[in-house]
């Protein structure tokens, strides 16, 4: 029975149809069985099997979930270099946590894709958040806006983020602000002054910005006009710390310091206070 039921090797198939060979009925047969037809059921040993396999592979998770916002759909698309675009629809489930295997090879780029928009309450508007953590590293990176109503929409391309480890999420919802949202910008002029690539980021209520090494523009919102900020640098190899200084460029005042260690992998290097209505600011970073 053993004897039987065993497939006959891949190499040896192709040895039935060489260039004047005929194959005979038999060797039909053991192609045909060496093929899964789309009409056969899979087995629980093939399913466990495949399971296993999966379990294997290089793969990311994304846990999403959404309420309060009706029988809209917020498409998000996660692409990469080497694979097709997967588009996942944010639909109303009220909470409930759906979760989606994103297989390949990172970076993956999240970017939202024709965010709709209804008629909302006065003081009603859409919050989306998205938050990715590398377990290993302790990397992380995070994004927040608040659209619709008087605020504009969120663009199709527009990034939300890249995928930096096993855990991420995202949700959208429908939330009641109690007053009008307005969109608030304050210049941010970035000196490195080392050759260690440093990264910082803005923060705000309801508003964070992706890691940068650039100068940026703020559009963080009324409900809280402060900024706080968040930087990122590799020092392992570097024995010098480094001071990360936020100035307020129409006075001069410093506002705060933020300290990089040496010899350590700075995921997340938080400053220690709140920068509060201003406008222009300069943040220069140099070894201490």
């Amino acid at each position: 029975m053993e004897e039987i039921n065993k497939l006959t090797e891949r190499e040896k198939l192709k040895t039935y149809f060489e260039t004047g060979k005929y194959p005979t009925q038999i060797q039909f047969a053991e192609l045909i069985d060496s093929l899964r037809h789309k009409g056969d059921a899979l087995s629980y040993k093939d399913i466990v099997n495949i399971a296993n396999r999966l379990e294997t592979l290089d793969s990311r998770t994304i846990e999403y979930y959404s309420y309060g916002i009706e029988d809209l759909k917020f498409p998000i698309v996660i692409s990469q270099n080497d694979a097709d675009d997967l588009v996942i629809e944010v639909g109303n489930n009220e909470g409930a946590f759906k979760t989606q295997k994103i297989f390949g090879n990172a970076p993956f780029i999240i970017t939202a894709k024709e965010f709709p928009v209804e008629i909302l309450g006065s003081n009603e508007y859409y919050t989306l958040n998205y938050y990715s953590y590398d377990n290993i590293t302790g990397s992380s990176s995070e994004l927040q806006r608040i659209f619709g109503n008087n605020l504009p929409t969120i663009p199709d391309g527009f990034e939300i983020g890249t995928i930096e480890g096993e855990q991420s999420g995202l949700n959208v919802y429908k939330q009641d602000m109690g007053q009008q949202v307005y969109i608030l910008n304050t210049d941010i002029q970035f000196i490195n002054k080392t050759e260690v690539e440093i990264q910082y980021k803005a923060h705000s209520g309801y508003w964070s910005s992706s890691y940068t090494n650039k100068d940026m523009m703020t559009d963080h919102y009324n409900l809280a006009d402060y900024l706080n900020f968040i930087f990122r640098a590799d020092l392992r190899n570097i024995e010098r710390s480094i001071e990360c200084k936020v100035f307020n460029t129409y006075n001069e005042e410093l506002l705060m310091t933020v300290h990089l260690k040496p010899m350590e992998n700075n995921t997340q290097a938080w400053g220690d206070k709140l920068v509060e209505k201003i406008r222009n600011i300069r943040i220069e970073c140099d070894y201490q």
